[in-house]
């Protein structure tokens, strides 16, 4: 098989499942990952440090690190339950702001921490700039900062109208670069207005997009979100993936199999949804249709006081049909 180039865009939990499914393949790992993260242990240190957010970046780094070595896996994704000013950090998170620190700039630092911890492929920030992300929802009210988008309180079941950041910033080149120079960018899953679409506003990623051959893939998320994307059905996805795109989506991953039951109670107080697979063929645009859930759920870290998604598409799954979208 040919050594395909695949470089993924987004970030959180939906970045992390597509690169443990991918690295198992021979291919050439890019990931690509927002910095708007303004939550938790990456919130903190993010103020305290005035860093790019680095809890999307670990995460990326823990999917791609040897699984040979347990140890690795466990100190990037440790998480403090007790200790002053240590409760609720992620261990990986320090060390990566340590990194930071030591060696002067984001990718300097992920470098290190790629040789130290045995990464397969390569984790880059999308800019090198800082900026707080916000959204306007369709009744005018406006919230900024990713922690508070998330939260349902501040819109939940309203519809969002438009997603910015501010200020505005450039594409790291070397995103850029491993964008053009592809083979599939994959897009998604994970929430769509705090870890794709972010990725999408970064002055430069469309251009980059647009100057690549590569197929452009995007996930459809397994669940809705009530403070983002409420009732949602698979087309509300690629419409608006689209709309900020600039530019037609090439192939679409939709789950169609049945969510445990036991999964759906614990959602259903969340008032999450499934969204409902409502697309058609059309012209210039693969629909792959399949089973891609994964039947376990992740547990809750000890300590981590954030709201996340523990049920997760199937990586193994996931990557097989990504990859045949290449053969």
């Amino acid at each position: 098989m040919k050594n395909f180039k695949i470089t993924v865009i987004g970030g959180g939990t939906g970045a992390f499942v597509v690169l443990r499914g991918l690295k198992n393949y021979p291919v050439d790992l890019t990931a690509i990952i927002n910095v708007t993260d303004s939550g938790g242990s990456t919130g903190r240190l993010r103020s305290e440090f005035g860093f790019l957010p680095v809890g999307d970046l670990r995460q990326c780094l823990a999917a791609l690190a040897d699984d040979g070595d347990d140890a690795l896996i466990k100190l990037l994704t440790y998480r403090f339950n007790r200790g002053r000013g240590l409760a609720g950090h992620n261990l990986g998170n320090l060390i990566l702001t340590g990194l930071r620190d030591l060696y002067g700039s984001e990718p300097k630092a992920l470098e290190k921490a790629s040789s130290i911890f045995k990464i397969t492929g390569r984790v880059l920030p999308v800019s090198l700039f800082q900026a707080t992300l916000g959204v306007v929802y369709e009744n005018g009210k406006k919230v900024l900062g990713e922690h508070a988008i998330d939260q349902p309180e501040f819109g939940g079941g309203l519809k969002i109208k438009e997603v910015f950041l501010k200020p505005e910033i450039k594409v790291y080149k070397g995103a850029a670069d491993a964008i053009i120079d592809c083979d599939m960018i994959v897009l998604g899953p994970g929430d769509i207005y705090t870890s794709t679409v972010p990725c999408l506003l970064v002055g430069g990623i469309k251009t980059a997009i647009k100057k690549s051959k590569a197929k452009v893939c995007y996930v459809v998320n397994l669940m809705n979100r009530y403070s983002q994307t409420h009732n949602f059905k698979a087309s509300d996805y690629l419409r608006e993936i689209e709309k900020y795109l600039d530019r037609k989506i090439d192939v679409t991953v939709v789950n169609t199999s049945r969510i445990p039951k036991r999964v759906m109670s614990s959602y259903l107080a969340e008032k999450a949804t499934v969204p409902n697979d409502d697309l058609k063929n059309e012209k210039g645009l693969k629909v792959i249709r399949g089973d891609f859930v994964r039947r376990s759920v992740i547990a809750k870290a000890s300590g981590d006081i954030l709201s996340r998604s523990f049920f997760r598409h199937d990586e193994d799954k996931l990557a097989r049909a990504l990859i045949k979208i290449l053969l």
